[in-house]
């Protein structure tokens, strides 16, 4: 039982440690601006409310980073890292074209 309880606490603080690493690693990761290539050509906003309606009629309101299925972090997070933008943050106010809404 002693051996099976020593596995357990340092095995859940490997995961712990492993956690806390990933979120500063990803606090330091760049931030998207809207006039990089990637996001001009997804029609990234970091201001969804800017989003050109007409080129982008996709766009809906209430359409957020921080509600997409790529958005990797909590809705609430201000910038969280994106796939589309090489996991580069991408704000969670913000939008692009690649928007897809989480389940």
């Amino acid at each position: 039982m002693r051996k099976s309880r020593r596995t357990f606490m340092i095995t859940t603080a490997g995961v712990a440690s492993s956690l806390a690493l990933t979120r500063l690693a990803f606090a330091d990761s760049p931030k998207v601006s809207d006039t990089e290539p990637t996001a001009q050509a997804l029609g990234y906003k970091s201001d969804a409310t800017r989003v050109d309606k007409a080129r982008y009629a996709k766009y809906a309101a209430g359409q957020v980073c921080g509600n997409c299925t790529f958005y990797q972090g909590k809705p609430s997070d201000a910038f969280a890292p994106c796939p589309m933008f090489g996991g580069k943050q991408v704000a969670g106010k913000g939008w692009c074209s690649a928007y897809s809404r989480k389940g």
